[in-house]
């Protein structure tokens, strides 16, 4: 029987319970993300969508991934809608396509590695387009904090969102199997609870594995300073003067008693109306690193014209002396710069994006009198790439400088923390972040949080981390392996389930053959023919 008749064959209920579970997948999956970070219920809510697409045609089975990711981008990319109504729905609309396509590619049959193969493969799709990738609300993220983080060592944070999928399939399958025992024959329920249980194993093991192969061998150790200014939350530059952020970060950098080796400002504290070199702040931040007798690290922006902006971190040397400068490569589309703006100015308010920022280039290893330092800027801590390029350019120390006082909740400074978590994990290097408003923190290579600010508050964090060398087999390998991974699961899927497919369709072929009016006249002719030849009566017997 076909999927699309076999559909239609269940019950009204049954289907309506599968969109209902559907739903409940998206909301497990937006609970597990922080602020709340309920990890488990990523895993639950994999095994959901499991259940859901178990039945139904390749549109159901879309429609229902489509119902899966909007309720779970819904609730995970809230914060647009503080920003923009429309941009909420089309961004919500758009990242819900993803697991939509996933679930429409992974054939019903030969599951649960397909199911989530596919899964992974749409996140990793999600890192990269549109616009550069949107990599929040992603279901790595609310793994951060949970068994599966080592993951991340081995193939990248992506890596954590896999085993969730595939611990989530492969437990479903082995409730299946059991639930459907009395059913489906002795030999197959245990087929599908071995092959569950198995595949939970695995993913087990191999977390276990990530967790094994442990941080780098410390090289040195710095004692480090993050200024948090502290001020209103759920503003932007517009509201805020720059020179009232200014003050802030150098009110709390007064605090500082104790010798340190680096001081951390956070992104765009000073903000210019041309190149650093011709501005007062350039002595204003060498003085500031000659007052500490340190090496201090502060996020600037530079007009570039009447249109476009730099975004940067630059360093000066205990002396005074500017060293470095690290640029912003990854930009927020419609935070940063606005794609098409001649287009969108004309159905969206852009005051608050008056100018494009220019992508810097580069790894962004910034060598310095305190050490080699991989430097992300903001956004591009979600991007496990950017900091796997700063630690293969030499970076023995990860540094996040980022400013999220535009957001009025704890939902971005949340996931973002969670994204750095994952980044010192995915690299086995020690991480501080410094934010203007919250949380600037200290992260251990294993992911743990050392120290945290709050939101909101003034806050100097200052401890000890070390310089690590070293490389794990994401900073050796990246996300290829992932993908390599995933294709084969999908791809061994789809072959596997071909012969099913190709008998329905040879079966309904036959049925509609025999069903056909041509075929009964044929049907009927031979047999009288048949009857005639061997001179046999050809009417029934009674």
């Amino acid at each position: 029987m076909s999927p699309r008749r076999r559909q239609a064959c269940e019950p009204r209920h049954r289907r309506a319970l599968r969109w209902c579970l559907a739903a409940a997948a998206g909301g497990a999956w937006a609970a597990s993300l922080p602020p709340l970070g309920w990890w488990p219920l990523g895993i639950l809510g994999a095994a959901l969508l499991a259940t859901s697409v178990r039945a139904g045609g390749v549109g159901a089975r879309a429609g229902r991934g489509l119902l899966a990711g909007l309720v779970q981008y819904g609730i995970g990319l809230a914060f647009v809608l503080a920003f923009s109504g429309l941009g909420y729905a089309v961004l919500v609309l758009a990242e819900a396509l993803f697991p939509a396509a996933a679930c429409a590619l992974a054939p019903r049959r030969a599951r649960p590695v397909a199911l989530a193969s596919a899964l992974t493969l749409a996140e990793l799709a999600r890192q990269a387009v549109p616009f550069g990738g949107l990599p929040l609300a992603g279901l790595a993220l609310g793994q951060a904090g949970g068994p599966l983080a080592p993951l991340a060592r081995l193939g990248g944070p992506v890596a954590a969102a896999a085993g969730a999928y595939l611990a989530g399939t492969c437990l479903e399958a082995a409730a299946h199997g059991l639930l459907a025992r009395g059913r489906g024959g002795l030999r197959r329920w245990r087929v599908q609870l071995a092959g569950g249980l198995v595949g939970t194993a695995a993913v087990a093991a191999a977390a276990g594995l990530g967790a094994a192969i442990g941080a780098g061998p410390a090289l040195g150790h710095l004692e480090v300073a993050l200024v948090q200014g502290g001020g209103r939350r759920g503003t932007s530059a517009l509201e805020v003067p720059a020179a009232r952020v200014l003050g802030a970060t150098l009110a709390e950098t007064s605090r500082i008693e104790r010798p340190v080796d680096l001081v951390v400002w956070p992104e765009d504290v000073v903000a210019l109306p041309g190149p650093l070199d011709a501005s007062p702040a350039r002595e204003l931040l060498a003085g500031v690193a000659r007052r500490t007798r340190a090496t201090v690290l502060a996020g600037v922006t530079e007009l570039v014209g009447r249109h476009r902006f730099t975004n940067a971190v630059v360093a000066f040397s205990p002396t005074g002396r500017l060293v470095g400068r690290v640029e912003k490569a990854h930009l927020v589309p419609f935070g940063e710069y606005v794609p098409w703006r001649s287009v969108v100015s004309k159905v969206a308010d852009l005051a608050a994006v008056p100018r494009d920022a220019i992508a810097g280039h580069g790894t962004g290893m910034l060598a310095t009198p305190a050490g080699r330092l991989a430097v992300l800027i903001s956004y591009e801590a979600f991007f496990a790439d950017r900091a796997r390029s700063g630690v293969d350019a030499g970076g023995d120390l990860l540094v996040v400088a980022t400013n999220t006082a535009s957001y009025r909740s704890s939902q971005v400074p949340a996931q973002e923390l969670a994204a750095s978590r994952l980044d010192a994990v995915s690299t086995g290097r020690d991480l501080v972040q410094a934010a203007t408003v919250g949380y600037s923190a200290i992260v251990a290579p294993d992911g743990d949080v050392r120290a945290r600010s709050a939101l909101g508050s003034p806050a100097l964090v200052v401890g000890r981390v070390a310089l690590r060398g070293g490389r794990t087999p994401f900073d050796r390998f990246g996300e290829l392996p992932l993908v390599l991974l995933g294709a084969l699961g999908l791809v061994a899927g789809l072959v596997r389930s071909a012969p099913g497919l190709l008998a329905q369709g040879a079966s309904r072929t036959s049925a509609e053959a025999s069903a056909s009016p041509r075929a009964v006249r044929e049907s009927g002719t031979t047999k009288s023919t048949l009857l005639k030849s061997t001179n046999l009566p050809t009417h029934s017997s009674p």
